[in-house]
């Protein structure tokens, strides 16, 4: 009689389950109460699931590091529109770079000050180099490129 109608096999550092690997992780109990508090917090079920997209948002970090990996983002930044010329400026560099803009956002936020975000596609390497153009651009007051993955590879 099976008790079990899943596979069950060895895999390297686990026992392997349809796909699904379990291990175990050493760590100091202080680190792990913190951690517990930490998945609380933001809703997790449980500490795998918390551990999983640990493990994405590392992995997705090093695909950017790799400068060629197709990747996405977004570029979000605030700038006084009534800063000579940046309108302009900020436009041409959209239309410079618009195989990898895929959209833009624009926002009035009051009487001078607007916020852009651009959801943007490419390699990492060229991805970073249009937010730090943008970015440096005289009037914007502050900008961050925010990076992730097509999800392609996860």
């Amino acid at each position: 009689m099976l008790l079990f109608s899943k596979k069950i096999a060895q895999h390297k550092g686990g026992i392997c389950l349809e796909g699904i690997v379990r291990f175990g992780v050493s760590m100091e109990s202080k680190l792990l109460k913190q951690f517990d508090e930490l998945i609380k917090k933001k809703n997790y079920n449980n500490r795998s699931e918390a551990i999983r997209d640990l493990i994405r948002d590392f992995i997705v970090e090093n695909q950017w590091e790799a400068e060629d990996v197709e990747t996405i983002g977004t570029i979000t930044y605030v700038f006084n529109h009534e800063v000579r010329e940046i309108n302009d400026k900020l436009t041409d560099m959209q239309h410079k770079h618009y195989k990898n803009i895929i959209s833009t956002m624009h926002v009035h936020l009051d009487e001078h000050n607007c916020i852009e975000v651009m959801i943007v596609r490419g390699k990492a390497k060229e991805i970073v180099k249009i937010a730090d153009e943008i970015i440096s651009t005289r009037g914007v007051k502050h900008g961050k490129l925010v990076m992730t993955t097509t999800g392609e590879n996860l």
